[in-house]
């Protein structure tokens, strides 16, 4: 009998699976508000002129328990036009992470860039999602680099160097 981290192949070797430093046990939509304010006025002023379409993206991640963590990726996006607001769209996509055996110094830049790049296409989808049921055409987020963002945000100068 084997326990659940080997297994026998078909040679009669034993071979270790490899455990994983995260394991995602739940992904939801924690708030999402999506707004059109200067409807429906707002539609006539988008066949003349494309709107200004700022996107904010943040992570944050706070311990639920041991080795358990919540990570939120949060997405604002406010598009105008000649000042006037097309849309307001406000995402919280979380997901809830369990930490393999990692070295301390490797858990933040696991929850703050790995695990929202494992998020990010499920977030982007929605996004994509709300502005067409809003009315509008898909906004297509490009694609995110979580390392940049982790770096500006929470690393110090020793933490550059390593990751």
């Amino acid at each position: 009998m084997t326990d659940k981290k080997t297994n026998a192949n078909q040679e009669g070797f034993t071979v270790r699976n490899p455990v994983s430093p995260i394991e995602l046990l739940a992904q939801y939509v924690k708030d999402l508000s999506f707004e059109t304010p200067s409807s429906p006025q707002i539609f006539q002023d988008l066949r003349q002129n494309m709107p200004d379409i700022p996107v904010e993206i943040e992570c944050e991640t706070e311990e639920l328990k041991e080795n358990q963590h919540e990570v939120i990726l949060k997405i604002h996006s406010e598009a105008t036009i000649a000042q006037k607001t097309v849309f307001i769209l406000e995402l919280s996509y979380a997901a809830v992470i369990k930490i393999g055996d990692i070295s301390e110094e490797h858990i933040k830049p696991m929850l703050l860039i790995e695990t929202p790049r494992l998020m990010f296409p499920f977030a982007r989808k929605i996004v994509s999602d709300i502005t067409i049921q809003g009315g509008f055409p898909p906004l297509m987020l490009q694609i995110v680099d979580f390392k940049d963002i982790y770096l500006k945000k929470y690393a110090s100068e020793k933490e550059r160097s390593i990751i």
